[in-house]
């Protein structure tokens, strides 16, 4: 097959720069093009590294492979020459060769870009000697046949647990960890540690990782052995799927939709209207993909038809290689491969080459410009086609394809003939010469699509998102925003100064000369230079107005200028200066949103200020559609909080416009999204009835004094509470408690033992004051947060009671008692109290039916309680001790060697005096 040599003399001009990549934490010296970015540089490295190195067996071994990373693209050209020499595409060495530096240089100049590879799979030739499966053709889910609708539903059941599994399996391994936490961190014996019923830590993670979904076996498995890291296994991505749905349907909204939209979120499933639309669609996952670069087109071919003519015919060689010596991921796609030999060639960056030309996209020479060339590109793809089938034969589906595709080309024949444009001209022509070579010799490809959205792809043409802005990199490695590369162009287009517009776009980053507030404005509010300086130097970074006043000297914002320390965060509006003033400067400094209010925009601003409507990109996709044998399926975006009504009514108006497919795409959710969820237990207040308005009242003047009444809330003269004694740091120290008759506390007395006689006056007092407060209806809390954490001597071990082990003062230790005792302030303990004694009361036996319970609230102290009373604890009349169970063991107290009384205990292991709170060390 003869290759024409055009564009290995263009990539001489083509400067390549040593460029050092960090690569998986390792530094890569490459020669790039200069005006490659990092992010297209390191595209590119990931495409080389997953490109396959396999040769046939008539190749000559290859070459030792280079240093250089990116020679990986002419070891992928000379692979492609290779098979192509294999299957039959060129006839000898020299095509061979020609074919290998023409498609690598078309690469190095931006043409051309393929396709994401494979490094391994499924094959469809013969001769890479694979063993090959029956082929069983992709069949599209029909949505109004049931099967359809349970092969969606399967779809979407197994997308949704795909979605969950990382969340529930970091949660269950989360859960497991804390499992083998418990037994590792635990100081007894092993078979106790093991054991949840006498390891409460290990029982709380035990029934923690039964909530979270995990099985009793894996809890005993994390308790025998520590756990290992949970890491999701590794599962292939969804294959695409296409549907078949009625237009009418769907435009109607019909409930099977909603099955579709399910299953499709991930944004791999294509809903086709028409049977051959449907089986096309379902080709075109299973081709390989190459894209041209309609900008760097107009780059270094121009307007030239014959240079653009060679690059689809080198794309379409590229391609059916690729089909035949390429991997495929699926025995569904390497049947369709085999049967069908499906092509995908992509125009990608039209509408940056129409804004660089200074084309409206919504332009009707735009719009003859965009289908000229997917007229062009079609019509040399269908002729090297038949081309290939006559020297290799037509692909297995041609024969009941053929009519369908005689009557596909006079219809692009006429659209082409229908376009005033030199390259529509050509295609006329070719087409003409077409149609006779396939009724003699057929087509090698059933489906040429023009059309495919890939990320990569674009970030390999180098093709900007942007529509007026853009970021590039600097020499030293810097990101700075300028304009839009085919903004400036299509500027200069219309003899307007990009510099200009650039400054608009981003800002002077100066007041100087600014409108409204300029400097000798600022000079009239008392500004000096000093000041200046520093407005002036925050403004190259400042993202508002107002950030570049937040740097000025808090004195001169104070002395100077008379206002607080609140008003400089917003000093203009205190100055005197007014929003349009601001708003003017803010433009001049630091910018606008975009071109559209430019005072020197050329002629109609408003087409080439603003990115094209999501209607123009609709129309100019139907434009190279119409010359494509399968619909075009660039997704349609959706926001990520869309609903299924939502996604409804987009499909309904796609299928109302006149789409051949559609292909829906929801944007992944924000990455800091968190849900705003109450308190646990926190309930919502119930909603008040609506009543219907009132009538407004008559205005009328009133005046009511109202006075509080602040009277003393007195305690009952026979009151109860409770009586507390403990030690801390050795000092003992007897709390007293008097309560209301419903358990509130009332009054408090504090007694130190063996203290100075001012320190225990000093404690009665305040304890007064305390109780006087309380008596007079200040809450009890307040006390507790204001006196808890107080530091001062004595502190440290606190002895005698259940709940309080230490404490940082007499106050702390007081108030957490009282915390804990009266407002269940559980956080404030820092031991577990122990089980209470119900007192062993118990009914006398032999007695008859027992009378009436009595409420234990008018016995016992609810501060003694723990707030256990009065809700679920009553004293039975006539009990009495069992005699038989109440024998204590009679412990003889030792002398302590502190302080010589007999009060030396052993408690826990440990001797503590009661006295004097001494914790000595003795032997015996």
């Amino acid at each position: 097959m003869r290759v024409p040599t055009r564009f290995v003399p263009l990539a001489v001009a083509v400067r390549r720069t040593a460029r050092s990549v960090e690569r998986a934490g390792r530094f890569v010296e490459v020669q790039a093009p200069a005006g490659w970015s990092t992010a297209r540089l390191d595209a590119w490295l990931d495409w080389v590294g997953r490109c396959p190195t396999d040769l046939p067996r008539i190749a000559a071994a290859p070459a030792a492979p280079s240093p250089d990373a990116l020679d990986g693209i002419e070891d992928w050209a000379r692979r492609h020459a290779a098979w192509g020499r294999a299957i039959g595409v060129f006839g000898g060495g020299r095509e061979t060769e020609t074919f290998a530096g023409e498609l690598s240089a078309a690469v190095w100049l931006g043409l051309l870009a393929p396709g994401t590879p494979r490094p391994d799979g499924l094959r469809a030739h013969p001769v890479a000697d694979d063993q090959l499966p029956p082929p069983v053709a992709p069949r599209p889910a029909d949505l109004g046949d049931p099967e359809g609708l349970a092969q969606l539903e399967a779809r979407a059941a197994d997308m949704q647990a795909r979605a969950l599994e990382p969340d529930a399996l970091a949660a269950v391994g989360a859960a497991l960890a804390a499992v083998s936490a418990a037994v590792r961190r635990c100081e007894g014996p092993s078979e106790t540690c093991a054991d949840p019923a006498r390891n409460p830590a290990l029982a709380r993670a035990s029934w923690a990782a039964r909530q979270a979904g995990a099985s009793d076996a894996a809890i005993l498995a994390a308790i025998a052995a520590p756990l290992t890291l949970v890491r999701a296994a590794s599962r292939p991505a969804l294959p695409g799927l296409v549907a078949l749905a009625a237009r009418d349907r769907v435009a109607a909204g019909a409930p099977e939709i909603l099955t579709a939209i399910a299953a499709g979120r991930d944004g791999r499933l294509t809903l086709a209207f028409t049977p051959g639309d449907a089986e096309a669609a379902a080709l075109v996952d299973a081709a390989p993909v190459m894209a041209i670069s309609l900008p760097a087109c107009d780059r270094w071919l121009g307007d030239d038809v014959e240079g653009f003519e060679a690059l689809v015919r080198l794309a379409i060689l590229a391609l059916e290689i690729d089909v035949a010596a390429g991997f495929a991921d699926t025995p569904e796609a390497l049947a369709a491969r085999r049967l069908a030999r499906p092509l995908v060639l992509t125009l990608g960056g039209a509408e940056e080459a129409l804004l660089s030309r200074g084309l409206a996209p919504a332009s009707p020479e735009a719009e003859t410009w965009v289908a000229a060339r997917a007229a062009l590109a079609a019509a040399v793809a269908g002729r090297l086609s038949a081309e290939l089938a006559a020297r290799l034969g037509p692909c297995p589906a041609w024969s009941a394809d053929a009519g369908e595709a005689l009557q596909a080309l006079e219809a692009r024949l006429l659209a082409a003939e229908g376009l005033d444009h030199p390259m529509a001209l050509r295609s006329a022509a070719i087409f003409e010469q077409t149609r006779e070579a396939l009724r003699r010799d057929g087509r090698r490809h059933q489906v040429i699509a023009l059309g495919a959205a890939d990320a990569e792809l674009s970030l390999r043409l180098g093709l900007h998102d942007g529509w007026t802005r853009s970021i590039v990199e600097t020499d030293d490695g810097e990101i700075i925003p300028v304009l839009a590369p085919a903004m400036a162009a299509g500027l200069a287009a219309h003899h307007a100064d990009p510099g200009t517009a650039e400054r608009h776009l981003f800002g002077r980053r100066t007041l100087v000369g600014a409108p409204g507030l300029d400097h000798e404005r600022l000079r009239g509010f008392g500004f000096t230079d000093a000041e200046l300086t520093v407005v002036e130097t925050a403004l190259a970074d400042a993202t508002t107005l107002e950030c570049a006043f937040v740097a000025l000297d808090p004195g001169f914002v104070r002395d100077v200028l008379g206002l607080t320390p609140e008003a400089a965060g917003d000093l203009l509006p205190h100055l005197g200066a007014a929003t349009e003033d601001r708003a003017a400067a803010a433009r001049y400094a630091l910018g606008a949103s975009d071109l559209t209010d430019w005072a020197d925009a050329p002629a109609a601003p408003g087409r080439r200020a603003s990115p094209p409507a999501p209607e123009t990109l609709g129309r100019l996709a139907a434009l190279r559609e119409a010359f494509s044998d399968a619909p075009d399926l660039s997704p349609l975006d959706l926001p990520w909080s869309a609903d299924g009504q939502a996604a409804m009514r987009r499909l309904a108006a796609a299928a109302r416009d006149g789409h051949r497919a559609v292909r829906l795409r929801p944007a992944p959710p924000p990455a800091d999204l968190k849900l705003a969820l109450p308190e646990p237990g926190e309930t919502r207040p119930a909603a008040a009835p609506v009543q219907p308005p009132a009538p407004a009242p008559e205005p009328r003047i009133v005046e009511r004094v109202v006075e509080r009444d602040r009277a003393r809330r007195k305690l009952p003269d026979r009151r109860k509470g409770y009586i507390q004694k403990a030690a801390v740091g050795g000092h003992k120290v007897y709390i007293h408690t008097g309560e209301y008759e419903d358990g509130e506390l009332g009054e408090i007395f504090i007694d130190m033992h063996k203290e100075g006689a001012a320190f225990r006056s000093l404690m009665n007092n305040f304890a007064i004051a305390i109780s006087i407060g309380l008596q007079y209806g200040v809450p009890l809390d307040e006390f507790v947060d204001a006196f808890v954490f107080t530091r001062f001597e004595p502190s440290g071990r606190v002895t005698g009671n259940d709940s309080i082990r230490s404490a940082t003062s007499i106050l702390d230790y007081i108030f957490r008692e009282l915390g804990v005792s009266y407002l269940g302030r559980g956080e404030l303990a820092n031991a577990d109290p122990d089980a209470l004694n119900p007192d062993d009361l118990a009914p006398v036996a032999g007695a008859g039916a027992a009378t009436e319970p009595v409420p234990a609230a008018r016995y016992i102290s609810k501060g003694f309680a723990r707030g256990a009373a009065p809700d679920n604890l009553v004293v039975l009349p006539f009990g009495r001790r069992d005699q038989a169970t109440a024998a204590a063991a009679n412990v003889e107290a030792e002398a302590c060697p502190a302080c010589g009384d007999l009060a030396l205990q052993n408690k826990g292991g440990g001797w503590v005096c009661d006295t004097c709170g001494a914790a000595p060390s003795m032997q015996g």
